[in-house]
């Protein structure tokens, strides 16, 4: 399954995955919403513009 994914998209959905726990990481551990909810708006945005270039490739 891995196999359909390029290298810089599995990297892609990494460091989305990372950002998701700074960002929670943000809320719950130092009590920072608004810094959390700054971080926790990347990754939907890094994941559209991902679809968006593997909708403009093909």
């Amino acid at each position: 399954m891995l196999s359909r994914f390029k290298v810089s998209e599995l990297l892609i959905l990494v460091l989305v995955i990372v950002l998701i726990f700074v960002s929670e990481y943000y809320y719950v551990i130092l009590k920072d919403p608004m810094r959390a909810i700054f971080i926790g708006l990347w990754p939907p945005t890094i994941l559209g513009l991902l679809i968006f270039f593997n909708l403009k490739r093909k």
